[in-house]
């Protein structure tokens, strides 16, 4: 077996140039070659000392992202995965670049995302010394079923020495794993939390150990927030870490741990970001970083902008904002947030995931869950609904009591930018699937639409960018798995 490890290993790294010269994208490949040649790569490939693992149904990415950009301010070159799948073949490529062709280690620490579906792939021989959860919601029922199956699936596979960071608002999470050593984090109080669920998906209101109703002090959406059982011992753990005075006028809040609180910056001003900036800190001061030392640092990272990020047109703004299609928590969060920012909007929403049309479902009850009465609001002025599924939408919206007069479908995205109104101070939000097909046209759909109103409206030209890498896109899925959530 070692000696088809090294063939594997050898003729995956000769792929990576030839897929370069031909001009292809040689992020997930060579994973996949490697696994095909040796199934048991995974097991001999050579890894760090030190590995930090990302997982969670929502928010992964971004808090991936973040802890790799900190690092490196500290001077941490970090082995990771964020221009590849957080699925097995992903991990692979990662841990492919990170050795030499005699599979000698190049890097000290390692942060990867991981895909929480894919623990039995993982778990058995990538082992994290430590785990970020982000939270654990229903995803796409066509490969995630329930979250309990998710938090079983961790739970059996992830190695009882993992130090876990999780999320002490997310009940769905927080006990999972009871024997590995762990710190909570999470958001106290909010002036806008409810006591009520306004939300279709409420998951969690039976108590796990003794089946009575669960009561919860506050919620934050759905299942997120702070309960307990009316019956027995059960509820919220305490936080070990948590945010504070959440100051979005100043963007900044109040950190407080065990002995101490400190004020920190509000690295980005959607809501969901901060439980991932939360997170990040309790998991940099486990590794060791002083409080001082990130908070000096704190500040000079951001939150990659390829999935919520806007373009100036005069008076005007063309947002382009990843959509989570077949997740129909996550597309709720997606719709609080646009409803939640400033200003008249109209929207184009391509949330067919293309990378999955060969795998199509005609089970579309996740459309159902997901909380398109947010959208039915004054301030949205016009939806536009796109390709073989926007009649769908269409529906679900008119059940959601969205007027009739605000929705429109067409069939061809290049159509759909045709249809907005060219009004001053409007809004613009283009929204779009996670799968590379979808994105890539969502994206180059609003550049389009930027482009097609600064014609129309003779508005400057947009001054030239900074430099940047190349922005993140997610690998192909495999197997009718999505790549990244």
């Amino acid at each position: 077996m070692k000696f088809r490890f090294f063939i594997a290993l050898i003729i995956a790294k000769l792929s990576i140039p030839a897929l370069k010269i031909t001009g292809h994208n040689a992020t997930d490949f060579p994973g996949k070659l490697a696994l095909k040649i040796c199934p048991m790569f995974l097991k001999y490939v050579a890894k760090p000392k030190k590995i930090i693992a990302v997982t969670g149904t929502n928010g992964k990415t971004s808090t991936a992202n973040l802890t790799i950009d900190m690092l490196k301010r500290f001077g941490v070159e970090t082995l990771n995965n964020s221009r590849g799948s957080n699925i097995n073949s992903g991990i692979s490529s990662a841990l492919l670049n990170g050795v030499n062709i005699f599979n000698r280690e190049k890097y000290e620490t390692a942060v990867l995302e991981m895909d929480e579906r894919s623990a039995a792939r993982l778990f058995p021989y990538v082992k994290p010394d430590y785990m970020i959860v982000t939270n654990l919601s229903r995803d796409s029922i066509m490969r995630n079923a329930h979250p309990e199956y998710i938090r079983w699936l961790l739970e059996k596979y992830v190695p009882e020495t993992t130090k876990l960071v999780l999320n002490a608002d997310d009940l769905m999470s927080c006990y999972m794993l009871p024997n590995n050593e762990r710190v909570y984090f999470g958001i106290e109080k909010l002036p806008t939390d409810t006591v009520k669920c306004y939300n279709l998906i409420n998951d969690l209101q039976i108590c796990p150990k003794c089946d009575h109703k669960l009561k919860y002090e506050y919620r934050r959406y759905s299942n997120v927030g702070r309960a307990h059982c009316t019956n027995c011992d059960f509820g919220s753990p305490a936080y070990d870490y948590s945010a504070a005075n959440v100051d979005y006028e100043n963007m900044k809040f109040t950190y407080r741990g065990p002995d101490f609180e400190t004020e920190l910056p509000i690295i980005d001003d959607r809501f969901v970001n901060l439980y991932n900036e939360t997170a990040l800190v309790t998991l940099l001061l486990q590794l060791g970083y002083s409080m001082d030392e990130i908070k000096d640092k704190l500040g000079t990272v951001e939150v990659v902008k390829t999935r919520f990020n806007h373009e100036v047109v005069g008076s005007m703004k063309v947002y382009n904002v990843l959509g989570k299609g077949l997740n129909a928590f996550a597309e709720s969060r997606v719709y609080e947030t646009i409803v939640a920012q400033p200003g008249d909007k109209e929207l184009i929403m391509f949330i067919n995931d293309l990378g999955l049309a060969a795998h199509w479902s005609e089970n579309i009850s996740w459309i159902y869950d997901t909380d398109f009465e947010t959208l039915n609001v004054d301030s949205i002025k016009k939806i536009v609904v796109v390709g073989d599924r926007g009649l769908d939408y269409q529906l679900r919206m008119l059940f959601a009591g969205i007027p009739e007069e605000k929705l429109v479908h067409v069939m061809k995205m290049e159509d759909a930018i045709k249809q907005v109104d060219i009004v001053p101070n409007m809004n613009y939000y283009v929204l779009y699937g996670a799968d590379p097909g979808s994105f890539a046209l969502g994206n180059k759909q609003a550049k389009a639409l930027a482009a097609m109103l600064r014609e129309k409206t003779q508005a400057p030209a947009p001054a030239a960018p900074a430099k940047e890498e190349a922005p993140e896109v997610p690998a192909e899925p495999t197997d009718g798995e999505e790549a990244r959530s």
